[in-house]
């Protein structure tokens, strides 16, 4: 490297462009050209017998490195540090002398591939494997646009389709796209292939599926068989991987976008030129050509679905699907939205729009009913929320245990009973006036007053011991309560044995039973 220094030094070159030719720094550079040979010569030999702060511990890593060939530089830094209290050096001092010794003493870092074998394709009509993709364009004028994509492939002849939107799709989107499809290809083949999308499925539930609602309608009015990936196993349906790939690449990079319909006819117009023409890498054979042959066995295509709403179906549907998350927010352009509190345990799902004014319009999904109404903010990572979605907090814990105690009798009692609750639970004291709110809704007042009292007898201040208690006493009402048998209330199964119920056996005195065991027998 000095050596190329100057000769390209004296080539004119300056110093940075000679650090982005040797790509390194011009530090290094300047360092080297202070240098003369006669020094540079003195400095490589220093290098070569330099003492390094990790020598002593190099026997150690070395044994690490062929039993573990696969044992990373951090691990090794790890365990020095816990091994050998090795502080004073940094990690990459450590990764930068495992590099070394690996280079050195030839120890390669093994790799675990998994292992793959060819998979001949399926019976025509019987497959179709479908992905998500996403690119970012430039307009005319500069601007960035996201737009994403759905794609389709048939398994056996390679037969491609696309569709483009320029906002997230939603489960609605899917339906169309999917009808859109089966017209484009003239049929429904036997099963359809898909990753774990959220818009698609719920849980795999072992085997099991649980689709979203709107998709299990769809499935179902299609008789549709659906077979899903394993998550993290994109190589299952590697098909549909390269085709994602192959639209970003041929089709949509350096492409300027003009608008999502014209983007479309654009990427049909692609599919007849290209994507389906062009002679495929694999097969041999153009997707079209063999497609003609394919076609006869795809199942036909019924009559429109009928069974989901008429909008379902609507091209580019200006309002868009999103999650409400546990905090009752939703994201929008990487910025976070209130909605009333609540709304994450009633509606888990949500439908924003975005109106002329520049508002962001959350809405029930099924109801249409208004949500939540924010005006749309052009910064990111904020937290936008109405004043009236955040929880009521005028009332305090003082003003919690005064509203509790006059649902009492003896207020006095209760205001005592709660302030000692509160001196046991002084960090749980909000839980524990719920959990007594929660049984005054449900028990007679007479058995909570009792209660009350009992509790403050036995000194008992905790809530689940006046819970308790009420359950307690309830009991032993019923039983105090429960019907004896001379209780002229009980009434007979059957009005047939009503005159059974009230004759009474003939008694007689126990005299005369004394007398026979003494042996007066009349």
């Amino acid at each position: 490297m000095y050596m190329e220094i100057q000769q390209l030094l004296k080539r004119g070159f300056s110093k940075s462009k000679i650090a982005r030719k040797l790509e390194v720094s011009r530090t290094t550079v300047y360092r080297y050209l202070k240098k003369s040979p006669g020094e540079m010569n003195d400095w490589v030999i220093q290098l070569k017998s330099r003492r390094k702060k990790l020598d002593p511990h190099k026997e150690t890593i070395l044994s690490w490195l062929y039993d573990y060939p696969d044992v990373t530089a951090a691990q090794v830094f790890d365990w020095l540090q816990e091994k050998y209290n090795v502080t004073d050096v940094a990690e990459s001092t450590v990764r930068a002398y495992v590099r070394e010794l690996r280079k050195t003493y030839n120890i390669s870092k093994e790799a675990k591939p998994r292992e793959y074998e060819a998979i001949p394709d399926p019976p025509m009509g019987k497959q179709i494997q479908v992905d998500f993709g996403q690119t970012v364009q430039k307009t005319k004028s500069g601007r960035e646009v996201k737009l994403r994509f759905i794609a389709f492939v048939l398994s056996h002849s390679r037969y491609k389709y696309i569709e483009w939107l320029d906002r997230p799709f939603t489960t609605k989107d899917v339906i169309r796209a999917h009808e859109n499809v089966f017209q484009f290809i003239g049929g429904i083949p036997d099963e359809l292939v898909y990753d774990q999308d959220a818009l698609i499925v719920v849980s795999e539930n072992g085997g099991d599926l649980i689709l979203t609602k709107e998709f299990q309608t769809y499935r179902e009015e299609r008789k549709l068989t659906v077979w899903l990936c394993r998550k993290a196993d994109p190589e299952s349906k590697g098909k549909i991987e390269n085709v994602v790939g192959y639209v970003k690449a041929n089709f949509a990079k350096y492409r300027l976008y003009h608008g999502i319909d014209k983007w479309n006819e654009e990427g049909l117009e692609w599919l007849k030129r290209t994507g389906n023409f062009k002679i495929h890498n694999t097969t041999k054979k153009r997707p079209i050509e063999v497609f003609l042959l394919e076609k006869q066995h795809l199942r036909p295509v019924s009559a429109p679905i009928s069974s989901l709403p008429a909008d379902s179906l609507k091209p580019f549907d200006s309002s868009i699907t999103r999650t409400v998350r546990k905090d009752n927010t939703i994201r929008y352009q990487s910025n976070r939205y209130s909605v009333p509190l609540g709304t994450f345990g009633t509606c888990p799902q949500v439908v924003i729009s975005i109106t002329d004014n520049d508002h962001l319009v959350i809405c029930h999904p099924e109801t249409g009913e208004l949500i939540a109404k924010h005006r749309v903010c052009r910064e990111q990572g904020l937290l936008i929320q109405d004043r009236q979605h955040t929880r009521d907090r005028t009332k305090g814990i003082d003003a919690y245990i005064q509203t509790v105690a006059e649902q009492f009798d003896n207020e006095g009692m209760a205001l005592s009973f709660l302030e000692a609750v509160k001196t046991a639970f002084p960090r749980y004291i909000r839980d524990q006036l719920q959990l007594i709110s929660k049984e005054i809704k449900i028990q007679e007042k007479s058995l909570l007053n009792e209660a009350l009292g009992k509790c403050v007898q036995q000194k008992l201040f905790c809530a689940t011991d006046f819970i308790d208690m009420v359950r307690y006493l309830d009991r032993q009402r019923q039983v105090d309560n429960s019907p004896t048998d001379n209780d002229e209330t009980i009434k007979p199964l059957y009005e047939s044995n009503e005159s059974v119920l009230v004759t009474k056996p003939a008694t007689r005195a126990i005299d005369e039973y004394v007398s026979v065991l003494a042996g007066n027998s009349r």
